[in-house]
């Protein structure tokens, strides 16, 4: 096994593992992508670094200065990790109610954590960072949410890795957040095997399903719309909350998986494509999705353990991802 030298070199090159017992449909496969063997915990670490090295090589980032940003949790804790290995100081702008295991960690790193209203959720913490931003210009804003490193990272690394060891892949499943997998992966896979279907999954417009954001409900990423998000998306599959938990709770139980509960949220998405896939007209289907991370960021909540309908019904008190 290599030595590395640094904690960077472990970012990326994760493994998948196939889960197609749990297809409702005897001619589709499902793999999942585990990102949360990522060193900080979750396909974030991807987004973290790229995002650092890109700051860096403009020269925006420089010794000695302080970067700002949102997050409600991920972002935040692997920028923070690199932040403390790299020297510079960050604040996290977070929403109150969080999970405590997500403060903690930040806390572990060295971040200096600035509460946002939780009743705002994460769109409270982003216009909260930005009036800072504005207000101290010596700070450094990445802003995940409209930096290009953000997609490229995943345009760069995980499209190659995942067409690399599913060469016969045809669908790509993510979750709708900053949208930075979605576009990244999906750009590229598309340029590959322009046959590979892309899809989305989203929450009802209104409802809260953690790790996703619905573009109905007004907010669409930069990103998004920089790459293109409306004419690269072959379609969108709707999952609801009791749904994401439900689904959470069978990569654990079906698959050994501990994952967190945008991961079940991915894979209800993924089950429905493979639901709808017409193998008769079209052949076989490979359908690969994201793991985005561990469950150990979530376990206050109770949700792998406590009845569904009280799991579903904290889900507005609490923001998880």
């Amino acid at each position: 096994m290599a030595v590395y030298s640094s904690i960077t070199e472990l970012i990326g090159n994760t493994p998948i593992i196939d889960v197609s017992h749990l297809s409702p449909n005897p001619e589709v496969r499902i793999l999942a992508k585990l990102e949360g063997q990522n060193p900080a915990g979750s396909v974030k670490d991807r987004i973290a670094l790229s995002m650092i090295r890109a700051a860096e090589e403009s020269g925006e980032l420089t010794p000695g200065r302080t970067i700002i940003e949102p997050s409600s949790g991920n972002t935040g804790i692997a920028l923070a990790m690199l932040c403390l290995t790299r020297g510079y100081k960050i604040k996290i702008v977070l929403p109150e109610n969080v999970t405590p295991e997500r403060r903690q960690v930040l806390e572990a790193f060295g971040a200096e954590i600035i509460s946002s209203p939780g009743a705002e959720g994460s769109n409270g913490a982003v216009r909260m960072a930005q009036e800072l931003s504005a207000a101290n210009p010596e700070w450094v804003f990445l802003y995940q949410y409209g930096n290009e490193a953000n997609p490229t990272a995943h345009y760069e690394t995980t499209g190659p890795e995942i067409l690399a060891d599913v060469p016969d892949i045809t669908h790509f499943v993510a979750g709708l957040g900053t949208s930075g997998t979605l576009m990244g992966v999906g750009t590229y896979l598309k340029e590959q095997k322009p046959g590979v279907k892309l899809f989305a999954v989203e929450p009802p417009s209104g409802e809260r399903v953690e790790g996703l954001r619905s573009l109905d409900d007004g907010y669409v990423p930069p990103v998004f719309e920089k790459w293109g998000g409306l004419e690269l998306l072959d379609g969108k599959r709707i999952v609801r909350p009791a749904e994401s938990i439900e689904w959470t709770r069978r990569l654990v139980t079906d698959c050994g998986i501990f994952a967190g509960l945008s991961s079940g949220a991915a894979l209800a998405g993924a089950v429905k494509v493979a639901a709808r896939h017409d193998a008769a007209a079209d052949g076989p289907a490979v359908i690969v999705f994201v793991v985005c991370d561990g469950a150990w960021k979530y376990l206050s909540t109770g949700a792998y353990t406590q009845p569904l309908e009280d799991v579903v019904q904290g889900l507005g008190d609490t923001i998880y991802f």
